[in-house]
């Protein structure tokens, strides 16, 4: 039972506090679209996606306006197009006009982005997943509202190699179509190892062909809701400061419940799950680098700062699961640097380093997720960085990302605006050394001793 007390909390986490519902995801089967005919697969995805979404903006508005919870994206996500277009593509320029023909969808409903321009390739290619893959730049390039993803690497089967050195190219590629609007292209585009078939958050954000016909997936974040909540436990012992950020955990999710479950009655579509990850955005105190600092850290990046995003992130986890029985996706805490003021001070602040983000990325939901690099990098580097990642996800067993942005034309210290959401963020350093023999070697790294269970 909800009593007042319950209402009045979450009114101030709303009004104060920066609570908001990130994202409705409706992920939509394409498998029923699969045809040898180009044209007539278009029309079927593009009559599949209006038919099953078209009402989903209006839904959410209303949702938002009678609960007086802001919800703030209403978003699609798709079986990865590799396995759609496969029987249709015989060219990359096939896979674009399937992702031209997703972003008129996506405009016609007037969703914010449509995920699942995606290929996954842990163990090979197929040649639709290559064509897909080696289309990615181009179709970024000509539509607003698609985004992209591949998943290179997982546990069970090791990590791709030969796509990882790819996809090195495909990020410098979609950042050079893009250049006059500092590589925007590359923003819209995650490399992952473990990628789950039900995350809500774009980029990376694909229907799984483990999931049911249409489903609803729900994204709560409450950045701002946990450090104020630390606020009024400052110098409190470690038990105390875990109580309090999975209690607070608690009530966010509830929140994502409740319109989960709304939304799922209103549309006729089952709900999938609610995805607790703090996801921060550029407003001022909606930052996870600022709930680390509330903790003792004097910037994000300093000594401490793993094992503080640890604590944070497994109570994070502690707190949803007792809210909801079907939390998934990522849920934890995202470490975006250009969607996150807090990140973006530190950065500045010369604390935060691209090397520090990644032991971060150990612990977190995600990795190593929305950093502007110079433009002059090379593939290989990219390729390197990928690597390193993936193995972290593999060997670890959790899901880890990479979405680089080699920002054409610009250097250390100077900034690359990419507008809404996605924030600014100051050009970070990369390791000059080279990496080139090691990432054009062929073949997979093969999966690590502990995948072997069964």
């Amino acid at each position: 039972m909800i009593n007042f007390r319950e209402v009045a909390e979450t009114n101030a986490m709303i009004d104060k506090e920066n609570l908001d519902v990130r994202t409705i995801t409706m992920g939509i089967s394409l498998l029923d679209c699969i045809d040898p005919d180009l044209q007539t697969l278009k029309r079927k995805i593009h009559d599949k996606i209006y038919s099953s979404a078209k009402d989903l903006v209006r839904t959410g508005e209303e949702i938002s306006r009678d609960y007086g919870i802001p919800i703030v994206n209403k978003r699609v996500s798709v079986t990865p197009i590799a396995l759609v277009g496969g029987a249709a593509c015989r060219t990359p320029e096939d896979f674009v006009e399937i992702a031209v023909t997703l972003d008129q969808v996506a405009e016609e409903i007037g969703i914010n982005f449509l995920g699942g321009f995606s290929a996954l390739v842990s163990k090979g290619m197929t040649p639709a997943d290559e064509l897909l893959i080696r289309a990615i730049p181009e179709a970024l390039a000509q539509t607003e509202r698609v985004c992209a993803s591949v998943n290179v690497g997982s546990t069970k089967t090791g990590i791709n190699m030969d796509a990882v050195r790819m996809m090195g190219t495909v990020i410098r590629q979609a950042a050079e179509k893009t250049a006059d609007r500092d590589s925007l292209g590359a923003t819209k585009l995650v490399v992952f190892c473990n990628a789950p078939d039900d995350n809500p958050f774009m980029a990376g954000a694909f229907h799984g062909v483990t999931e049911a016909d249409r489903i609803l997936n729900i994204g709560v974040s409450g950045p701002g809701v946990v450090k104020t909540a630390l606020e009024g436990v400052h110098g409190a012992d470690f038990e105390t400061l875990c109580e309090t950020v999975k209690k607070t955990a608690f009530k966010v999710t509830r929140v994502g419940q409740l319109v989960a479950k709304e939304a799922s009655a209103r549309l006729g579509v089952p709900f999938g799950i609610v995805d607790l990850s703090l996801a921060p955005t550029p407003a001022i105190g909606d930052s996870v680098a600022d709930i680390l600092c509330e903790m003792g850290l004097e910037s994000a990046g300093a000594p401490g700062t793993t094992a503080a995003l640890a604590l944070l992130n497994d109570q994070v986890k502690k707190g949803g699961i007792m809210a909801s029985s079907y939390v998934g996706g990522l849920s934890g805490a995202f470490i975006p640097v250009s969607e996150d003021q807090g990140m973006i001070d530190a950065v500045r602040a010369g604390s935060l380093t691209l090397e520090k983000l990644e032991a971060m990325t150990c612990v977190c939901s995600v990795g190593l997720d929305m950093i502007a690099i110079p433009g002059d990098t090379k593939d290989t580097t990219i390729a390197g960085i990928i690597a390193d990642e993936m193995a972290i996800g593999m060997i670890n067993q959790k899901t880890t990302a990479v979405r680089l942005i080699p920002v054409i034309g610009k250097k250390v210290g100077d900034e690359a605006q990419f507008g809404g959401l996605l924030g600014y963020a100051p050009i970070m350093p990369v390791n000059s050394f080279g990496c080139d023999e090691f990432v054009n070697r062929k073949g997979r790294i093969p999966a690590p001793v502990h995948s072997f269970k069964n």
